[in-house]
């Protein structure tokens, strides 16, 4: 199998070569294009030692010198080149204390994480395989090189990698791999919350986000996300539920666009229906005010997982909002108020949670809840259409206006202006300045 490396690539690695030097892209890459996926980071691995590397090629930076990586710069683009090298004893599951350079590819290729990983490329040689890593990707199977738990000792993050390989492939774990995971999960403790969180939440913009169920199986949630397994074990009896709450949820990701907030939402539209459930004198579960301690439930997980504060922002929303209007369709006066309040740019993303929220529960009212959101969604088209007034900003009336009118700067002046927004979502045909100038004076008034 010849691989079609990026022609910067192959010339850095042919370098290599012409100077006396094993070298071969490895990794991802290698994976990826058996896959017959385009990949993305073209990493190359190498016999020559970081200070060789820099004297053959005219600018490189010391991306991580002391663990042997140097990155060849061509034009704006670089290449990381990382020397052969063997890793030393590991003290906290998370990086060695040291690192020896190695002229073996095999010492090299047999430290990293998992057989579909290992695999190595030149022109010359081909596809280096020495671990059946062409194998496992025929049979959709993700598998530690060597000893499973001897890998995850290593660096515990791996198990997590394993986790979202498998989202991303579609790959079933191996069997000793599983065990281990199931074993050594605690071991996930001693990693980051940033490093965590970039895994989480590529295994939830994957093909197969249901595989955190396997990550909860397996101890894994346990230990990142106690939430999802509290989750788990809270039953819902009631009609709108088949599922519990975190099979429910896992319907709920798998049903929405694979977007960070869009799936970081859909994980946590419910994350405090266990701390909200009752149950009444008939056996009939209920979760009242879920939403409202569910903001503060998602905002705890997302600053724990280190999630920037846009992010954060917009989940919280969501799962404020995502149980609006499913019994009824308000009337327009209503909708123009709740439109104001939620915020014109979230509502598509409502719409969309809803959607994947209604499909994840039971067919009791379906049709009815989702016919609901189309009323809404024509509605909404309508107002913007119409061009009605929903803030402040869209009032046809400014603050250099009402100083005019007589009304003083300061909180005087947004009494003033949310008076008036109140009348003008009630009333849309009244944002006009004639009018709003005699609404001004009226209310001015009576403060």
């Amino acid at each position: 199998m010849k691989i079609d490396m990026p022609e910067k690539a192959r010339q850095i690695v042919d370098c290599l070569i012409e100077h006396g030097f094993e070298a071969y892209i490895v990794g991802g890459c290698v994976r990826d294009f058996v896959l017959g996926k385009e990949p993305k980071d073209w990493d190359i691995t190498t016999s020559a030692t970081p200070y060789q590397v820099k004297s053959l090629f005219p600018r490189t930076i010391d991306t991580g010198i002391e663990h042997g990586t140097v990155t060849v710069m061509c034009g704006k683009e670089g290449y990381e080149v990382t020397t052969y090298r063997i890793d030393g004893k590991y003290e906290d599951h998370r990086r060695p204390t040291e690192v020896t350079f190695t002229a073996s590819l095999t010492e090299d290729l047999k430290r990293r994480d998992f057989t579909i990983n290992a695999m190595a490329y030149n022109d010359k040689e081909g596809i280096i395989d020495q671990f059946n890593g062409i194998e496992d990707l025929k049979n959709g199977v993700i598998r530690c090189v060597g000893n499973p738990g001897e890998r995850f000792d290593e660096d515990a993050l791996r198990i997590l990698r394993a986790v979202r390989f498998s989202a991303q492939l579609g790959f079933a774990i191996e069997d000793n791999t599983r065990k281990a995971i199931i074993l050594q999960s605690f071991f996930l403790k001693d990693i980051s919350a940033e490093r965590i969180q970039v895994e989480l939440t590529k295994l939830l913009v994957s093909n197969y986000p249901e595989k955190l169920k396997d990550a909860y199986e397996m101890g894994v949630t346990a230990v990142v996300l106690p939430e999802f397994d509290e989750m788990m074990r809270t039953e819902q009896h009631n009609p709108y539920h088949i599922y519990n709450v975190g099979d429910h949820t896992i319907e709920v990701i798998k049903a929405i666009e694979a977007q960070p907030i869009l799936r970081w939402a859909a994980l946590l539209h419910d994350v405090a229906k266990p701390d909200t459930k009752t149950t009444d004198e008939e056996g009939v579960d209920h979760f009242i005010c879920h939403q409202e301690v569910g903001i503060r439930k998602a905002e705890e997980v997302l600053r724990r997982m280190k999630l920037d504060n846009y992010t954060i922002e917009q989940v919280k929303r969501l799962v404020k909002w995502h149980d609006y209007g499913i019994f009824k369709v308000p009337t327009k006066n209503s909708f123009r108020k709740t439109l104001s309040k939620m915020g014109i740019d979230l509502f598509e993303d409502y719409v969309k949670i809803k959607t994947a929220d209604i499909m994840g529960q039971s067919e009791f009212n379906k049709y009815e809840k989702l016919a609901i959101l189309d009323k809404l969604e024509l509605m909404y088209r309508e107002i913007l259409e119409d061009k009605d007034c929903l803030t402040i900003k869209d009032l046809d009336i400014n603050g250099k206006q009402l100083m005019e009118l007589g009304v003083e700067q300061g909180p005087k002046m947004k009494v003033v202006f949310n008076e008036l927004l109140t009348k003008v979502l009630e009333e849309p045909e009244l944002n006009q300045y004639e009018h709003l100038s005699k609404l001004v004076s009226s209310i001015n008034k009576e403060l």
